[in-house]
């Protein structure tokens, strides 16, 4: 952060470095130290006619030549400040799912947060709640908290992918079945990351918050509701299936499950009905035709 206007802060750097190549030059009047002086007697031959010199450089104000202009002047010896690193997006590990959080998974049995159509994790940290969240999608991804499993009047926490490149948190209001966008966001620490066409993110959001009508207060238990589908510049459009899947009961983050929901295809297959006709068809071709 600078403390000085840019035009004085300019006008100091280059005062520094003016000071920086008088005291090299012993324009200063600084008095050479016995170092030095034997360093003159050395150039010089034995009726002091010139010899070889080596030029002596004082070590501070070398040092503070070269860490101003590596540090502090860009190429055109204007200042410019020095940027953080940016650390890349940590991983998903489902690990820890059912032991140190919370884990919702939608898709193929077995799948990860890599491969599940969606994927949610939750877990505790101090007065906050972290979320993380995963879908097959290059446009969004979103949960619901809902005190009934229909959409209509619920809080929802929606990751964004925009035509930047960049994924980022907006907080939505369902309005029967669209999504208002609300100004006040209650998420923090927001990551985020489109890749392998998928929009995964990472927040936190208070425990506790402010009655009010648009956001729950997470320590109670709701039903979850997903849903992911396509963006158009930023903007969210409708979900991806005609009936988002709902946690069969209600969450509490104070309880770390490992849930597993099968996807309409793998539904189809594991219904009661569909295993008896496959039975029934196997008798059959077994016993053969009488």
């Amino acid at each position: 952060m600078n403390f000085f206007p840019p035009g004085h802060y300019l006008a100091m750097m280059r005062l520094v470095q003016l000071s920086v190549l008088l005291i090299q030059s012993g324009w200063w009047g600084v008095a050479p130290s016995p170092t030095d002086e034997g360093a003159l007697r050395a150039g010089h031959g034995e009726h002091g006619e010139p010899g070889h010199q080596e030029p002596h450089k004082d070590s501070y104000s070398t040092f503070a030549s070269e860490f101003l202009e590596s540090r502090y002047l860009s190429d055109d010896g204007y200042p410019f400040p020095t940027a953080p690193p940016v650390d890349p997006f940590a991983k998903i590990k489902v690990s820890d799912c059912g032991v140190t959080k919370g884990c919702i998974r939608y898709g193929k049995p077995g799948c990860d947060a890599e491969s599940c159509d969606y994927f949610l994790s939750y877990r505790r940290i101090g007065t906050d709640v972290e979320y993380e969240m995963s879908a097959d999608t290059d446009g969004w991804v979103a949960v619901g908290f809902s005190s009934d499993k229909k959409m209509g009047g619920d809080d929802v926490m929606g990751c964004v992918h925009d035509d930047n490149g960049r994924v980022r948190i907006h907080h939505f209001y369902n309005v029967g079945q669209w999504a208002k966008e609300i100004k006040r966001n209650p998420a923090r620490d927001e990551e985020g990351v489109f890749e392998n066409n998928r929009v995964t993110c990472r927040f936190k959001r208070p425990l506790y918050v402010p009655r009010e009508e648009t956001l729950v207060d997470l320590h109670l238990s709701w039903y979850y509701l997903f849903a992911w589908g396509p963006a158009i510049q930023g903007s969210i459009t409708r979900h991806d299936i005609d009936s988002p899947p709902v946690s069969d009961h209600m969450i509490s983050i104070y309880k770390y499950e490992d849930l597993f929901m099968p996807s309409t295809a793998y539904q189809t297959f594991n219904s009661p009905l569909c295993l008896l006709l496959i039975v029934a068809l196997t008798f059959y071709l077994l016993m053969g035709t009488p």
